[in-house]
């Protein structure tokens, strides 16, 4: 069975390990007891150090927080890791660019959990296969792209910018209504605000997801000041990391700053 490294267990990161036909490890050193608690419900091996998992894995999948992409494979290449390196994160093509010209063998890939549990693919076609066998016939959509390393991490960009801009745009128009008190009147025109739960606890991931969405928006020729925007929203949650939150507590959170 493969022997697949998960860096690291998070939310997202879980979902995708559990659903891998493979033996996944991972290293609990200077982690969360919270992402050690999903890692145990999920069967996770614990292998104990990054440079441990590193020589134990013949697959590495990084699910990481986006600022820390870049350092997370340094030290993966640093280990002297000459397997296949998926970097599955939410950061730019020109990031996963540099992350590829680190490691020997990389394959960009992106989580998009709209409908189902897709991992789009994309690099060099053979290495592209090698991932997306890995969760053949499970729960992960494993789909190629055309294009090589960067194509994956555009689609991200594309797509969680729309989807994270439209919760901030939700959250904005929420807020403006509460101050009127026409709140109601705001969902009769068919604005809902029940997809706004889940952003207090999730905006720490989703503040720099925003700021790599408005690098590639300025690299590209686009107005890169929406998702900015979102950017500031979304960090005036942060301290509700992991934390249910009522829409009431959000709209607090974002209209009471001192």
């Amino acid at each position: 069975m493969t022997r697949v490294g998960l860096l690291f267990p998070g939310e997202m990161g879980t979902l995708v390990g559990a659903a891998a036909n493979a033996e996944v490890l991972w290293a609990s050193e200077e982690r969360s007891k919270a992402t050690a608690t999903r890692a145990e419900a999920a069967g996770f091996r614990d292998i104990g150090s990054v440079g441990e998992l590193v020589a134990d894995s013949e697959v590495i999948l990084s699910v990481c927080p986006p600022e820390i992409a870049e350092e997370v494979a340094a030290e993966v290449a640093a280990a002297g890791f000459d397997g296949l390196y998926v970097e599955a994160n939410a950061i730019t093509p020109a990031r996963a660019e540099r992350i590829a010209a680190l490691l020997p063998r990389c394959v960009d890939g992106s989580v998009i959990a709209r409908t189902g549990l897709n991992l789009y693919l994309s690099g060099e076609p053979a290495e592209v296969v090698q991932a997306a066998e890995i969760f053949r016939d499970g729960e992960v959509n494993a789909i190629p792209l055309e294009g090589g390393v960067g194509a994956a991490s555009a689609l991200k960009m594309a797509f969680g910018g729309w989807n994270k801009i439209g919760m901030a745009l939700t959250a904005q128009a929420y807020a403006i209504a509460r101050a009127y008190g026409v709140e109601e009147a705001l969902a009769g025109e068919g604005v809902a605000s029940d997809r706004l739960v889940g952003v207090g606890p999730r905006a720490w991931r989703w503040a720099p997801e925003m700021e790599e969405v408005a690098d590639l928006c300025a690299g590209v020729g686009l107005p890169d000041g929406i998702p900015r925007g979102a950017a500031e929203l979304f960090r005036r949650l942060e301290h509700r990391r992991d934390q249910p939150t009522d829409v009431e507590q959000l709209l607090d959170d974002l209209t009471h700053q001192g």
